[in-house]
């Protein structure tokens, strides 16, 4: 029997782990970047890198940042989990297990060749990564496909999105691996606490005097650069995640979490913030802000929650979740410019 290695992170306040099959293995992280990752357990954002916008060179995604602190035993399967491990945990027990395989199995193989008994929920190859979903029984089948023509990888869970196993095709190496895992983490989130008020957001987000600003918007339409707007020309302003924070109804409100998962920029904190409002942005050629209320609202926030398109239960929480969070914070749409005004704007109205 193959040995296991055992991961457990809490995000969000939620619980779930990760086991790797050997020869599959985390990371020994030399001090420099064991000292970043103590930071960002903290809370701090050791990096210090502002919003990666289009066209910005993109730094390394997680808190190793070069070649130079690779360690010295780093091997084929070496996953760099640095950006998890300030979520890291012992408490509680998991929500959901992902079990990343040695390799692909001649049964994965030969089944997702042949696609015999499945049956199709959805293809999306509109924009890189595509993926295809299929089920049959009770297991939901992920084809993850990052590159044109390439699969990379076989995410397969119980249709309670409980557990899960990941089998990468043979060949792909740790880095490709990492970000397909990363994938399937993501996927079994947002399907396991989409019942429990908790929403995986795509946002960049900022803190400032102590609560947090969410900056929705389709992509390009500069959530990162008015992030960093903010960042340059407000003072006491910091990041709090910069693509896939989580937000979560709690008790006392609403609250957004730093994750394992921040697209371009490295921003991995172990932090949970209350919210402030939530701005949806437009590309305009003046700076204008105007409160939404109701339907509006809802429809602002809906498109930016990650969700479960193929399942109507799960969408249904969703959409009532985003409900809530409608009637809950201020919800605000921005038209702007890419101009200090524009931060200034905003903040004159959702601090007013």
């Amino acid at each position: 029997m193959s040995k296991m290695k055992t991961l457990k992170y809490k995000v969000g306040g939620h619980v779930f782990s990760l086991r790797l099959e050997d020869p599959w293995h985390e990371m020994n992280y030399i001090p420099a970047v064991a000292e970043r990752i103590k930071v960002a357990r903290e809370g701090t954002s050791p990096l210090c890198i502002p919003p990666v916008r289009a066209g910005d060179d993109v730094p390394a995604r997680t808190f190793v940042t070069g070649r130079h602190e690779l360690p010295a035993d780093m091997d084929g399967h070496t996953l760099d989990l640095s950006q998890y491990a300030p979520f890291a945990t012992e408490e509680g027990d998991p929500a959901f297990t992902l079990t990343v395989r040695e390799g692909e199995t001649p049964e994965i193989r030969d089944l997702m060749a042949s696609r015999e008994g499945m049956n199709l929920i959805i293809r999306v190859d509109e924009a890189l990564p595509y993926y295809s979903i299929y089920s049959k029984g009770n297991k939901v089948y992920f084809e993850l496909e990052p590159m044109e023509g390439r699969v990379f990888g076989t995410l397969v869970v119980d249709d309670s999105f409980r557990s899960g196993e990941y089998f990468p095709k043979p060949g792909v190496g740790p880095y490709s691996t990492l970000m397909q895992v990363s994938t399937s983490l993501m996927v079994m989130y947002m399907a396991t606490f989409s019942t429990a008020s908790t929403l995986l957001m795509h946002a960049s987000v900022v803190r400032h005097d102590g609560k947090a600003n969410l900056f929705l918007g389709s992509s390009g339409t500069g959530k990162s650069t008015h992030s960093r707007l903010w960042l340059e020309n407000i003072e006491g302003c910091d990041q709090i995640n910069d693509d896939n924070p989580v937000l979560r109804l709690m008790d006392d409100g609403l609250h957004v979490f730093g994750t394992p998962w921040s697209g371009k920029t490295p921003c991995y904190r172990n932090v949970d913030v209350p919210v402030r409002a939530i701005v949806r942005l437009e590309q305009a050629p003046e700076n204008r802000i105007t409160r939404l209320k109701g339907l509006a609202a809802y429809a602002a926030v809906l498109p930016s929650a990650s969700s479960v398109k193929w399942d109507r239960s799960l969408s249904e929480s969703l959409s009532s979740t985003v409900e809530k969070i409608a009637m809950t914070v201020p919800v605000w749409h921005l038209c702007c410019l890419p101009d200090p005004d524009a931060a200034f704007s905003c903040r004159d109205a959702v601090e007013g």
